[in-house]
């Protein structure tokens, strides 16, 4: 299969670039597009056979749910029943954002592979101008995992995804990079009170301010179906070993010293402050106090790292505040728990 990339310019009239992305996911198969969090690869979530190809073309485990993307707030109630009013509050206030809200699913309408065993969907309104002029060309909803081969960093940029999905899909919508950079937050509103199932772009004390204590979930267990996408399995890895290690220059000095007397070349992922510490390739993600540009340039530095000869990387940790939860959940599924 030829994978083709179109561009798309907010400044110009790029109708027939969505009406050729619409027309593909018409007849059945996938497209990648932009959100403000990461790429995303949207099928038609009505379609079954539409939504096998996204976990075909991915690899992904047919067990992990998909969240479903619509282009408008009144759309929820097509495809939810039971809509809570604070629910309602936080729409009101942050869609179009990064947030997916999980409710009870309306019977006969998504395609139940999208919702592989469960009787809810997630639902969210991207907040990018390419994602939603898509989603309101279509006028239906799609089903969105990020465009990546299963288990590897999430794509930010449209060359990622042809990197990792070539051949594999038909049509890459290119708007630019992606600006949150880490995945929606995933909220549960069937739950009391409700409860976060993946921390993501939009943080729990935003979430708070709103509609007031919400519960956090601890990961899935071994034989159980996640309930949301990113609760189970090993994400976001590079091909190297990674490690999450203290935000501490002597003990990155001292780990990094360590790793070359055994002879192995180490990458590092951190702040600016400590491009000095003596790594063999050192991918600055921002300032240390800069927690959001760390969540924007994540995923492109853990895929930098794939373009080196490292023998390990090395990941340095942020406080779990704010987006910075985000972060520290995507980086510990990236090093499957491993701390240095």
């Amino acid at each position: 299969m030829e994978t083709k990339i179109v561009s798309v310019d907010n400044h110009m009239d790029n109708s027939l670039s969505y009406q050729q992305a619409v027309d593909i996911l018409k007849s059945g198969e996938v497209v990648a597009f932009p959100t403000e969090t990461v790429y995303g690869l949207g099928a038609l979530a009505t379609d079954e056979t539409a939504v096998q190809r996204i976990y075909d073309a991915k690899g992904r485990p047919s067990d992990n749910p998909l969240i479903v993307h619509i282009g408008r707030q009144e759309d929820v109630d097509k495809y939810a029943l039971n809509v809570p009013e604070h629910a309602k509050a936080l729409m009101e206030r942050y869609w179009p954002g990064p947030l997916t809200l999980v409710f009870h699913k309306r019977p006969g309408v998504i395609a139940e592979n999208a919702t592989p065993g469960f009787q809810t969907v997630g639902l969210r309104m991207p907040d990018h101008p390419v994602a939603l002029e898509l989603l309101r060309t279509l006028d239906g909803p799609l089903a969105a995992p990020s465009a990546n081969r299963s288990g590897k960093p999430s794509p930010t940029e449209a060359a990622h995804v042809y990197h990792d999905l070539k051949g594999r899909i038909p049509l890459i919508v290119d708007g630019g990079r992606t600006g949150v950079g880490v995945e929606s937050t995933v909220l549960d509103m069937t739950t009391e009170p409700p409860t976060i199932l993946r921390p993501g772009g939009l943080t729990r004390e935003m979430i708070e301010a709103v509609i007031g204590p919400v519960h956090a979930e601890s990961k899935t267990s071994e034989g159980e179906a996640p309930r949301a996408p990113g609760m189970k399995y090993m994400h976001y890895a590079p091909e190297s070993p990674l490690y999450v290690i203290e935000s501490d220059e002597a003990v990155i000095q001292r780990a990094i010293s360590s790793i070359h007397e055994d002879g192995k070349r180490v990458a590092v992922i951190g702040p600016d402050e400590y491009r000095n510490s003596g790594a063999d390739w050192y991918f600055s993600v921002g300032a240390r106090s800069d927690q959001q540009a760390m969540a924007t340039n994540l995923y492109n530095a853990i895929r930098q790292c794939d373009e080196t000869e490292a023998d390990i990387i090395l990941a340095v940790e942020t406080a779990s505040t704010g987006v910075g939860e985000a972060v520290m959940n995507r980086l510990l599924k990236a090093a499957d728990g491993k701390r240095f």
